[in-house]
Order: C-alpha cells, then structure tokens, then sequence
C-alpha cells in the first residue's frame, strides 16, 4: 500500500505534467515565435481542407470512402478541440463560447453523419468560427493588412450564408416537385434569389417555400449591402481614444466623433 506522501508526490507529478502541457500548448496556439507560427499555418492549412470537404459532402456522399473521410475528419476536430480546450487559460469559460459551441455541434454531426444528415449543412458553419480565430488574422495584421478585417469578415459571413441555405435547400427541397434535382440546383437557387434575380424557373413549393425565399432575399440583400458598404466607405484606422477606447476613427480626425477628445493620430510610416 503506498503511502500519504507517495500518493501526494505522484498526483503533484501528474500536475505538474499536464501544466507542462498546457504551456506547450498555449506556445503554439498562441504564440509568435517561428515554430508556433508554423504550428498555426499547420492548423489552418488543415482547416481550410476540411471546410473544402464540408462544401463537397453532397456530391461525395455516395462515394465509399465518404464514412472513412468524415470519421476521420472527425477525429482531427475532437483533437483539436482538446488540445485548444487545455491551451485556454479559463476553460470553462472557453467553453462557453458561441463559436466552440458550434464546433462541437459539428462535431456531433460528424460522429453520427448518418443520424444528423439533415443538419449537415450547417457544418460549413466552421468557415465562420474559422473567421473569429485569432490564427487567421494575426499572420494578416503583421503584413499590415488588419484594416481590411471587417471586409474579410463580411466575405465570409455572405459565403457562410450561402452555403447555409444552399445546404438547408438540397436538404429539405430536392427530389421534390421544386425543381431542384441536386447541389448545383440549390445553389442556383439560393444566389439568385438573395440577389433578387430569380428568373422564376425554379420556385420552393407551398407557403414554407415562399416563407424560405422570403427570408433568403431579406437576410441576402442586408449581407450585401453591408459588404458594400465596407468595400466603398472611405477606409478608417485603428487608434484607441484614450478617453472612451473608441477604435475605428476617420484617417484625418482630430477629435473622437463618441467622446470629442484630441486625438493624436500617427501618420502612416510614423511610430
């Protein structure tokens, strides 16, 4: 039987152990050194691989190996989860987060493709919580391309709405008396009808369907409006007032349009 001080010494090993790999992996997800930022392009190069394989699943479901690619995708996400879980400096409230709350929904999805096939569609979700990883944007603002955030995101949140409906479509519409024989029908549908184009040849049936084409040309038209929006206003610049920490402000203010505080903007090229 071991004794007080053995069982203290070795539940203080594993502590100190699994603290060791908690700020290993913090380093990596977090960090700016030359290995952690390969780490990172690793970790995104892989993501953006399996957001290419949530776009294909139908036209690849049929395919034989679809159940091999989608469990193993699977399991590189429950890793990834893990290991960003531990690298959190609060969990718990990590874990409370809207966008990892979506990915273990997706990852649910994964584990039981068969069961959840009507939710697949929403795991192109994963592009958005992809957009709000500090991973993606660090490399950006370090090549002083930060300012063009906003726009990124707004491309982004309009292709996540898109493949979202598109999905939901195939998914609730197709093989019906709708028109939509398959992916590239849905997809047609959902573009023209967000953009108000629709020539008419392909209509959901029944009053859900008009409700549907409804909320795709409301939700559609406020996506792209707010994108040009971001494309053609006159682009502004991050500089924190120091009175009320408003950050967005017009190149040439002198005052801070919330509070009216002097500001001192640096030129560009100027420390």
């Amino acid at each position: 039987m071991a004794s007080p001080d053995t069982s203290t010494s070795k539940d203080d090993s594993e502590d100190s152990a699994l603290n060791r790999l908690r700020s290993r992996l913090r380093l990596l997800y977090h960090g700016q050194s030359a290995k952690a930022l390969r780490f990172q392009t690793v970790i995104l190069l892989v993501d953006l691989a399996i957001i290419a394989f949530f776009i294909a699943t139908p036209l690849l479901r049929e395919s034989e190996t679809f159940l091999w690619i989608d469990y193993s995708i699977a399991a590189i996400l429950a890793i990834d989860l893990i290991a960003r879980g531990l690298a959190a400096t609060h969990p718990m409230r990590w874990l409370r987060q809207l966008p990892v709350i979506i990915d273990i929904f997706i990852l649910i999805t994964l584990l039981a493709p068969t069961w959840l096939f009507n939710l697949g569609f929403l795991r192109i979700l994963r592009l958005w919580t992809l957009s709000r990883s500090s991973m993606v944007w660090r490399p950006l603002e370090k090549r002083g391309l930060g300012e063009y955030r906003e726009t990124i995101q707004a491309v982004i949140n309009l292709l996540v709405f898109i493949f979202v409906v598109t999905g939901f479509v195939y998914t609730a519409f197709a093989r019906r008396d709708s028109g939509i024989a398959g992916y590239i029908d849905a997809l047609y549908f959902t573009v023209t009808t967000m953009t108000t184009t629709g020539f008419g040849d392909i209509v959901l049936p029944g009053t859900f369907g008009k409700l549907v084409s409804i909320v795709v040309m409301i939700i559609g038209i406020s996506l792209f409006v707010r994108l040009a929006q971001l494309i053609f206003r006159p682009a502004k610049v991050n500089f924190p007032c120091p009175q009320c920490g408003l950050h967005r402000h017009e190149p040439d203010a002198v005052h801070c349009k919330a509070c009216g505080h002097l500001l001192n903007i640096p030129d560009e090229g100027q420390g």
